[in-house]
């Protein structure tokens, strides 16, 4: 009958191993959820082949893109704002033209 008193009244039984108990098997837990969030995103960013096959074969690169800016004239540019939601887009934007 001494023992489990003793056993009781230990701080390490009772405070230690309990605390030891969470860390540990929190750090198990957390890493078999974040497996599993790994896993879904495996599973949703997989394409269909077909579109798969334009992508590979639709080669858009920096360089190709410069090529098409490079002879614009932006002199005459204009910058025309988008409208707010309480405003009429129509006469605005033809205002500002």
């Amino acid at each position: 009958m001494g023992l489990p008193r003793a056993l009781a009244k230990n701080k390490t039984l009772l405070y230690g191993v309990p605390m030891m108990l969470l860390i540990i098997g929190g750090s198990f837990g957390l890493r078999e959820f974040a497996q599993i969030r790994y896993d879904a995103y495996k599973l949703h960013s997989k394409m269909d082949p077909a579109l798969e096959e334009r992508v590979k074969k639709n080669k858009v690169t920096l360089e190709s893109e410069y090529e098409k800016l490079k002879d614009s004239n932006f002199d005459d540019w204009k910058n025309i704002r988008g409208p707010r939601p309480w405003e009429e887009s129509k006469p605005l934007q033809e205002q500002q033209r």
